[in-house]
């Protein structure tokens, strides 16, 4: 190859290889940026439900478990009307705290999917009565909900944590039964909740047998 000396190349020569040179590095430069990102918000979902399928035992738990807090938050709601303790009134005002959020969290958890979500009323009588066939695990009976109501005092105390270690008992049961159904609890919400509610109210149960253990005999 013939090498010029630079003052044998023309001005303008030198400037069409300068805007050659640069028009090489835009392109190249064009074709390394990152391609933009085409996955929307719902594919998103749509991909996160494959990896994390919802089975109809998941809907069944999470449906169930609305009507098992609902009678929940009408027993916690009578302690302060039913002269409960101090220390009675205090549990009751956190069961009531954490499990309508709870309830909230499973009707969004439904109504994203699709899913009918239940009021927590729903399947119940005014009085927080369960019609028999929507009776679950630990849930009480009209007579022991009528029982509950009817008792003042120190007789309220003792029904109250006696039958909410009842109610507690078959929600940590409802959890097992899930977690024993093959396919189920794999959705990431559904899993934690779960967790949660087995943890939270076995810890609860614990706390209310020693509460139990404390009160004066009857």
């Amino acid at each position: 190859m013939i090498r010029l000396p630079l003052r044998h190349i023309s001005p303008s020569l030198i400037t069409a290889l300068a805007l050659a040179a640069c028009s090489s590095a835009h392109r190249a430069s064009v074709r390394t940026m990152p391609e933009p990102a085409t996955s929307s918000v719902a594919a998103q979902v749509k991909a996160d439900s494959i990896r994390h399928p919802y089975t109809q035992a998941d809907v069944d738990f999470m449906s169930h478990m609305i009507g098992h807090h609902a009678q929940a938050l009408v027993m916690s709601g009578w302690a302060p009307t039913h002269g409960a303790s101090q220390s009675v009134r205090t549990l009751a005002e956190r069961i009531i705290n954490a499990q309508q959020d709870e309830i909230a969290s499973m009707q969004r958890w439904l109504g994203d999917r699709g899913k009918p979500a239940p009021e927590p009323g729903a399947g119940m009588t005014m009085q927080g009565h369960a019609h028999h066939d929507m009776l679950m695990p630990g849930m009480l009976t009209p007579a022991q909900m009528q029982q509950l109501d009817q008792a003042k005092g120190p007789e309220f105390d003792r029904l109250f944590l006696t039958f909410m270690i009842q109610h507690h008992k078959g929600a940590v049961s409802m959890v097992k039964d899930l977690f024993g159904t093959n396919g189920a609890a794999r959705d990431e919400t559904v899993f934690k909740f779960a967790n949660d509610v087995s943890v939270d109210q076995t810890t609860e149960v614990a706390r209310m047998e020693r509460m139990l253990a404390a009160l004066p005999p009857g």
